[in-house]
This record gives structure tokens, sequence and C-alpha cells, in this order.
């Protein structure tokens, strides 16, 4: 039974469909969309899991897949469309289909093919999506996947205290305001990756990253009262038998103690502390106002101008002096003393300390060439001055070298230019100006009061550069097999 072309309205949209369907982008389509289902569901493990052990296989299966899946799914509506309109051009357009009553098999079955394809098609890119969006904010996506651009911070994260925190905690956290803005930032990302335009190094501290307040004090509360803490620096010489002292120090931690602690004193309940920095790196604070519950002291430089005019005004929080909580370098010296202490480099082959420094501070073009000289360097240096030593001790200076080359590997990177020192850290003053930044005993006030500079405000010095201090005896605390 034939219907008019003006008859029922259903008719224009439906009854060409299964004619108009039979084209080559359309059919073809149907096979792309089903490849990549056939796919899907052979990684279905993975996707549910949200994360991929390997950056590229992450790539593959939360990008790669969904883009044939949905350029599929359009193909098939196009070819029908362009069908139409070449067959209307040509004149073959059939100016009859059968009718659309309930009773038609054809019709039946067209609908229910459809509706299960459609609810198949919706879980399928639903579930796709949901997985994509996970995998963008794993650890793996964030450290591996732009691998040259993120090796420097991946690698420092590995060996961090927070290497179990997922970096979308700290970098975003929650919130839809926040996730929205990580996604926006991100494009830009993307696209300085692919064009090579970012920096190299890349620039610190970053400047649009969420208020510590709403990440860090999530998990750390600097107005509960904290603990003093005891804090041991082991340090060796550079002497032939890299003799071994170490500093003993009671951190005063504090908190919201009235003002006691390091925490109490600038972060304090009612404590504000606004600072105005010259550089970039926040590492020159010429003017602070320390704000204690209404009175409001100014402190300044000689050189600054009145109310820190000129400067960038900040509003200090945890990041001023944590701010490598996560990402933080060593120095050679530092690094090397950590490889000695943990074992990694032999304390006990004369001057290890010292050659290994001087090795260390060679620059290297590549982490290829420092892998095959670092190594050679540390064993000639034995091979060439005491051979009787590398002839009984040869796999010990081996394993040294390689703790040599560890060091490294986990503080240098050239391709993105990433060299002793690059990035300062900011807690302590050893290696960095870090805390001397205002407690440099320059900062004063109208009145004549300087921002202290006194050892004792922030930690005792219980022991200094000792070989055996008598205050870890004292406390029963044992010492690890050869310190």
């Amino acid at each position: 039974m034939s219907t008019e072309k003006t008859g029922n309205p259903r008719r224009g949209w439906l009854s060409p469909l299964i004619h108009l369907s039979n084209n080559w982008l359309s059919l073809a389509g149907v096979i792309i969309v089903t490849t990549a289902t056939i796919f899907w569901l052979f990684l279905l493990p993975v996707t549910l899991r949200g994360e991929t052990p390997n950056a590229y296989l992450g790539i593959l299966v939360f990008f790669g897949l969904p883009a044939p899946f949905f350029a599929g799914l359009i193909m098939i509506p196009l070819g029908i469309w362009l069908k139409r309109k070449r067959e209307g051009r040509a004149g073959i357009y059939p100016a009859d289909f059968q009718s659309l009553s309930w009773g038609n098999f054809e019709l039946r079955k067209l609908a229910y093919f459809f509706g299960v394809t459609t609810f198949l098609n919706l879980a399928i890119a639903s579930q796709l999506t949901y997985g994509a969006v996970n995998y963008m904010e794993s650890v793996t996506f964030c450290g591996q996947t732009c691998h040259t651009v993120m090796q420097p911070e991946y690698t420092a994260y590995q060996d961090s205290p927070h290497s179990r925190v997922e970096c979308v905690k700290c970098h975003i956290g929650a919130g839809a305001s926040w996730f929205v803005k990580s996604k926006l930032s991100g494009t830009r990302q993307l696209f300085a990756v692919s064009l090579h335009t970012y920096p190299t190094p890349i620039p610190t501290p970053v400047h649009n990253l969420r208020p510590a307040r709403e990440t860090c004090e999530q998990c750390h509360w600097p107005q509960k009262y904290g603990e003093d803490r005891l804090k041991v620096i082991p340090k060796y010489a550079s002497d032939e038998g890299n003799t071994l002292t170490k500093t003993v120090l009671l951190m005063k931690i504090g908190g919201g103690n009235k003002g006691i602690g390091i925490h109490g004193t600038h972060l304090g309940p009612g404590v504000t502390i606004t600072y105005g920095h010259s550089d970039e790196a926040r590492q020159n604070i010429p003017w602070v106002k320390y704000d204690d519950n209404g009175k409001v002291t100014d402190y300044a430089t000689s050189d600054a101008k009145p109310n820190g005019a000129g400067l960038t005004m900040r509003t200090m929080d945890c990041m001023d002096c944590h701010n490598r909580p996560a990402h933080s370098y060593d120095l050679p010296e530092r690094g090397v003393d950590k490889g000695m202490n943990n074992g990694a480099i032999s304390s006990t082959l004369p001057f290890a300390k010292k050659k290994a420094v001087e090795i260390l501070k060679v620059p290297y073009l590549s982490r290829e060439e420092a892998a095959e000289k670092i190594p050679a360097a540390f064993a000639k240096f034995y091979q060439d001055s005491y051979p009787a030593i590398w002839a009984t001790r040869q796999k010990e200076i081996t394993d040294s070298a390689n703790g040599v080359l560890a060091v490294y590997d986990r503080n240098i990177f050239p391709d993105m230019k990433v060299t002793w020192g690059v990035y300062p850290m900011n807690l302590g003053h050893e290696d960095f100006p870090g805390c001397f930044r205002c407690h440099d005993g320059s900062h004063s006030s109208k009145s004549g009061d300087s921002i202290t500079q006194d050892c004792n405000a922030c930690h005792n010095l219980l022991a200094q550069d000792e070989s055996n201090p008598k205050v870890l005896k004292d406390l029963g605390i044992e010492e690890k097999k050869g310190q």
C-alpha cells in the first residue's frame, strides 16, 4: 500500500531510512563503530579502572579508541544525508515507500534495532567519557603522557612524601569550578606541548595554583597545635674517610598555639602576613606587613619604597615556605649525602664524597651522556688512584657509581634545562635563602624593631656537626649500621 507524498508526516524522515542507509559512508560508519565496540570489550578491564600502568596504553584506550567510535557515529547520518541529496539532484529518489503502520515488519525490526543500538552506544559513550575524565586526573596521565615536559616533576614526585597523593588532590582539589579551570588550562598546555612553545625550565611559582587553604589544609591543619619534632641532618665531609657528622635540631613546629612556634607565628588565629616581592621567583622580599589581630607592623629593608610601592603583593600561605612539597631537588652535595646515608653510595670508599660531587658538577649535554660518563669516571678514579681497592671491591665501586648516577638522574634534566639549583626550596636556609628572605636582620619597622633572626625562634640547636651527638644516645635513638 503506497502513501501519498503529502500523507503521513512521519514518512518524510522515517520511511526512506532503510533505503538511504544503504551507502558506503553509513556502512563504513557501522563497521567502525562495531570495531571500536569490540576493542572496547577487550579493554573493558582497563577502562573500568580509569587508570593504566602505561601512559601510551592510556592514550590508546581513552583517546585513540573514542575518536573512531564517535567518528563512526557521525558517518552514519552523514552518509544518509549525502545520499538523499545526491538522489534528489539526479531525480531518482523513490516517490513511494511502504506504510509506516506498526504492522510493517521492517519498521518494527528497524525500531528494535535503533532502540537497542542507541542504548548500547549511549552506555559505551558515557563509560568511555567517564573513563577518559578519570584517566586525565590520574598520576600516570599527569606525569608520563607529556613525557619530556613533566619528567622532572614526575621524577621528584615519585621520591617525595606525597608520592601516594594524586596530583589532582593538590593541583585541582574538589569542586566543579576548579575542575573546569583545570581543563581550560590543560587545553592551553596541550597546544603548548604540541607546538613546542612551552618555556624551559618551567617557571615557578605557579601563579594560578589553587590557594593552599583549599588544598594543603584539607590534610595539614596549621591552626592545630603541632608537637616539636627532632630533625637529624647527616653530613659527610670531603676528606679521605668521608667523615660523618650530624646536626640535631628540635624544630618548634607549633600551630595555632597563641603565636608560639613556626606555624603559630605565621598562620595562627588572627595572624595575616602580606609581603611584597620584586622578582617572579619570590626570592627577594623587601617589604612585609604583619597583622596580629589588628595590630599591624610594617617591616622594610633600607632600599624599599614606602608601603612596598612598586612591588608585587601577596598574602602569605603554606606555599611560601613549603614551595616544593612534592617536587624538591637537591644540590650535588646534599644529594650525595642522602645517597651515602641510605647506602646507595659507599661511605667507606676513600674520597667517595669529594669525587662524586666533582663528577656530578660536570655539565653533561644529555642524560644518555651522563649515564655513560658518570659511572665510568667514578670507577676510573679508583682504578687509577686505588688499584688495590678496585681489585678487591669492584662490585662495591660499581654499585656506588650507579648510586652517583642515580643522584644525577633524580635532579638533572638537560632537555628541560633543569640544572643544579634552578628550583630553590624555601623551607629552611641551608642551600637557599629560604627563611632569610625575611629573617635576615635587615627588615625593620619605623620603631626600630626587626624581624627576628634568632635561631631559637624556630628551632633549638641540640648538636652541630658532631660525630656522635650525645643527645641521640640520651634519647635512645638507634643509629643505622654504617652511620
